[in-house]
């Protein structure tokens, strides 16, 4: 697929890495728009005084002052990334919990230098509007920076509090640049109005839209018997697969573990020769998956739920972070996951627990179950799409800041351990200009068996603001009546109530009842055309991306 290079990196010159241009008005090719004061231009940015202490003192435009900023940026992310590599120079003297929390900001840190390389080479070559795609990818990359600046600072408070004195300031410091690059961009280059078209008729290896099989004859057998379970169906061509290989437990496929299958998958696939397809045949592989960024187009296709089981059982509570507690991780862009189920076997009383977690950009979940209790689905960031999966938790139990969109999917609030409520997810934006959220569409929410049988009088929760622009929105699901007559909770006093953006729209069910919710200003029972703005073609343009993965959406309200 021939969308933007969004893990490689850009080769830079030196001066634009590690130096900053005197004045953000000094960009060649300049845009067509009136120059104007640096404290006009950070009117619109979430903190006007740091940006204007940001700018040099000269009238500029917002196209010349996003080169400066993403310029200034990824010089401050290669610094941070330095102090991190510092810091585990001295591991012997760590704890292994403060070892694990700088792995994860090394990891956050290298992802940002990147995603900024990879904008940088937008809007350095750019002064108009971008096509809705074009500008929805970079957005994209620039709202995770956000959301990998934040990780990195939970996993130091939670796990390393002896490294956060040290660590906290240049992240804070940081985060309110990436943030000012973000308005920027997002004032000069991001469309008003979202238009589309289908990528797939301008990607290598689709002819004319369509999507070819091209397969040896021993890969196509196993594709064939695949399909006969109703998966991948695609047009009539079915979905470009390169190759196939296959794990079984008792050695009679290509690999006996599912992380041997994904080290041969090739190494930055551009998808123009299709998905490197792992199929994974009934059994429970006792495994931590994790499928890096350099693995790009790869599928993964079970037996089924229930059949096809993945589990592990990190967890918070056993020294690692919630970020790398995950049973199955997945990084590389354009995943497809088909007929799995992934469990986190911790328990309740281990707390955060997370069966996967996705920060893989175009990742799509058809017909898969995700089980454990806090903190289950870890939605991470950029952009995700489950469809007719199944969701089992308690507290928190879908959360994370991509720009995600559950649909058809069965959500099941567990029993809690004593004195817990359940809240089904904790969306977690940080700033107005993400373009990130939580859309639950056409689900059904009902207690699983453990909390319907059980006589407990547990209040299930919407949701609550982890964050301070938490978004989420419920549209044309069913509501059993578990759900608390409130429909949300809060997350500590006031925090985020008129900031946060919660919305329900024609759900139907015992729950679903709105005239006793919460009386918050970012509280909204919303019509169509508001809904319409968080569906599948809207809210993640998926009309451009979903067809290629050969799995069943629907692109607008029902």
């Amino acid at each position: 697929m021939a969308t933007i290079n969004t893990f490689s990196l850009i080769t830079l010159p030196l001066l634009l890495l590690f130096t900053v241009q005197l004045s953000c008005a000094a960009a060649a090719d300049p845009p067509p728009t009136n120059q104007t004061s640096p404290a006009a231009l950070c009117k619109f940015t979430p903190d006007p005084a740091y940006c204007r202490s940001l700018l040099p003192n000269r009238n500029s435009n917002v196209y010349d002052c996003a080169r400066f900023s993403v310029r200034r940026s990824i010089s401050q992310s290669r610094k941070f990334l330095d102090l991190v590599n510092d810091y585990l120079t001295r591991r012997s003297s760590l704890t292994l919990s403060a070892i694990r929390a700088l792995e994860d900001c090394k990891f956050l840190a290298e992802l940002n230098f990147d995603f900024l390389s990879s904008s940088f080479q937008t809007v350095n070559t750019t002064s108009k509007t971008l096509s809705s795609i074009k500008a929805d990818d970079i957005q994209t990359l620039l709202s995770a920076i956000i959301t990998n600046e934040q990780t990195c600072l939970e996993s130091l408070q939670s796990e390393a509090a002896s490294l956060e004195n040290g660590l906290s300031s240049p992240l804070f410091n940081d985060t309110k640049l990436y943030s000012v690059s973000l308005a920027f961009f997002t004032k000069g280059w991001v469309p008003r109005t979202r238009t589309w078209k289908h990528r797939g008729n301008n990607l290598p290896g689709f002819a004319n839209g369509r999507l070819p099989l091209k397969m040896s004859r021993k890969t196509l057998e196993v594709y064939q018997s695949v399909s006969r379970r109703k998966l991948l169906q695609a047009g009539e061509s079915g979905v470009l697969v390169s190759d196939i290989v296959t794990v079984n437990q008792n050695g009679t496929g290509d690999f006996v573990t599912i992380n041997d299958a994904i080290a041969a998958a090739p190494n930055k696939s551009s998808g123009a020769n299709g998905y490197f397809m792992i199929y994974v045949t009934t059994g429970v592989y006792e495994e931590y998956v994790n499928i890096a960024k350099n693995k790009r187009y790869l599928m993964m296709v079970g037996d089924g739920i229930n059949q096809t089981i993945i589990t592990g059982n990190r967890s918070v509570a056993d020294g690692w972070t919630t970020f790398n507690s995950a049973t199955f991780i997945v990084t590389g862009p354009n995943f497809v996951a088909v007929n799995i189920t992934v469990r986190n076997t911790a328990g309740a009383i281990k707390h955060q627990a997370v069966a996967l977690r996705s920060g893989a950009d175009l990742s799509t979940f058809y017909s898969c179950s995700f089980e454990a209790y806090q903190d289950t689905l870890y939605t991470h960031s950029l952009r995700q799409f489950y469809r007719e999966c199944d969701i089992y938790g308690t507290v928190d139990f879908i959360f994370g800041n991509a720009a995600v969109i559950l649909q058809n999917c069965n959500i099941y609030p567990r029993l809690p351990m004593s004195g817990q409520f359940n809240a089904i997810t904790a969306q977690g934006r940080t700033d107005p200009n993400q373009n990130t959220g939580t859309s639950i569409h056409n689900c059904v929410i009902r207690a699983s068996d453990d909390l319907a049988t059980s006589g407990s009088t547990v209040k299930t929760f919407l949701g609550r603001p982890w964050k301070e622009y938490s978004r989420t929105v419920y549209m044309q699901n069913f509501m059993d009546d578990l759900i608390d007559s409130a429909g949300w909770q809060k997350w500590n006093g006031d925090f985020a109530l008129s900031s946060l953006y919660y919305a329900e729209y024609n759900n139907t069910g015992p729950g679903s009842d709105t005239s006793n919710r919460v009386t918050w200003d970012g509280y909204h029972v919303i019509d169509a055309i508001d809904a319409a703005n968080f569906t599948v073609s809207n809210f993640l343009l998926g009309d451009a991306w979903l067809p290629l993965a050969g799995i069943p959406f629907s692109g607008s309200l029902i």
